[in-house]
């Protein structure tokens, strides 16, 4: 090893920067590995890494239209999915049905 007090600023910098990208190359490198082990795993068991992959994905959720909108500002609208937006608590606490909130 060497000392770093005998270092200059501008040779500290540069190791540093050095240290930063080694570090960044040795987690590609693992990344890269454990991708190849997967692989030889999934292999031996008959399927690509893709496959599986693809099935643990989250699948996008589908929009709903909106089925109610706020009487007062009918930008706001709710699906009738969810939490209740505080406009359709505080329209049916006022004694208003849902049907008088429908779009």
């Amino acid at each position: 090893m060497f000392d770093l007090n005998e270092l200059s600023l501008p040779e500290l910098k540069k190791l540093q920067k050095d240290v930063t990208k080694a570090i960044e190359n040795f987690h590609e490198r693992e990344r890269r590995a454990a991708i190849a082990e997967l692989e030889v795993v999934a292999k031996e068991r008959g399927f690509t890494l893709a496959e599986l992959l693809n099935e643990t994905a989250v699948k996008p959720r589908k929009t709903v239209e909106p089925k109610y909108a706020n009487p007062a500002n009918r930008s706001e609208t709710w699906s009738g999915r969810g939490r209740k937006p505080r406009w359709v608590v505080a329209a049916l606490e006022s004694g208003k049905s849902l049907d008088d909130l429908a779009i």
